[in-house]
């Protein structure tokens, strides 16, 4: 009997950027110069750079906060300019989480409140929020945090709250600007370590970027950006 080979196939394609570029001002200086990627499902990308090199911007397009100046962005394989605002709004809540340098958080919600705003914006029920946030955070070894406040905690703590915030509406898509920027070394690793273990075990895929290079080396790929052009290390 004869058997077909078996074609591996590829992870699907979550994000597309082609060339994209973004000027802003009227003077239209460029932070962006063409850039393209494609990123897959479960794929983690460490994007490296100095500040100012196009790190922050790249990030806000890829997350539909900011529109480029020129090309085409897909997320999901919808078309962003084909989107409209309110469209463009419920991708953002259902597909994409971010992460920031600093946590922002709400200082007058608990952590298990901060963690439920998201799904509650998306008019999850109440309790399945209450419930969802609670595991997050129980996954982030918080569990003994819920009520506490953004006051109460330490940076690493109000970091895993951040992360866990991204993570309430299961996103296919991670975007981290320097998510343990502001931690010290221990605890950045700590906190980067349990980042990427829930995004493995979820299969979603990340793109973070960070001045790390001890961190970058954790990834599966990394690029630089460099006054605007992206480059795969």
């Amino acid at each position: 009997m004869n058997h077909c080979p078996k074609i591996a196939l590829e992870p699907p394609l979550l994000l597309v950027l082609e060339g994209i570029r973004k000027r802003y001002g009227d003077d239209e200086l460029p932070v962006l110069e063409g850039v393209s990627l494609e990123v897959r499902e479960s794929e983690l990308l460490a994007l490296l750079g100095p500040s100012g090199s196009g790190k922050s911007t790249l990030l806000h397009v890829a997350g539909l906060l900011d529109d480029p100046t020129e090309g085409n962005l897909f997320i999901t394989g919808r078309d962003s300019r084909q989107l409209s605002d309110n469209e463009k709004t419920d991708l953002r809540l259902s597909k994409i989480g971010f992460v920031y340098q600093y946590h922002h958080l709400l200082q007058e919600f608990s952590a298990l409140e901060n963690v439920m705003l998201p799904q509650l914006l998306k008019n999850t029920s109440r309790k399945i929020a209450e419930d969802k946030a609670k595991h997050l955070l129980e996954e982030f070894g918080l569990g003994t945090k819920l009520r506490s406040r953004p006051a109460e905690l330490s940076g690493g703590q109000k970091q895993r709250v951040a992360i866990a915030r991204a993570l309430a509406n299961d996103p296919v898509i991670l975007l981290a600007d320097e998510p343990t920027g502001n931690l010290d070394h221990e605890t950045a690793m700590t906190v980067f370590d349990d980042l990427l273990e829930i995004t493995q075990k979820t299969k979603m895929a990340a793109i973070i970027a960070t001045h790390n290079y001890e961190l970058a080396e954790k990834m599966s790929m990394k690029y630089t950006i460099s006054e605007g052009v992206l480059l795969k290390k």
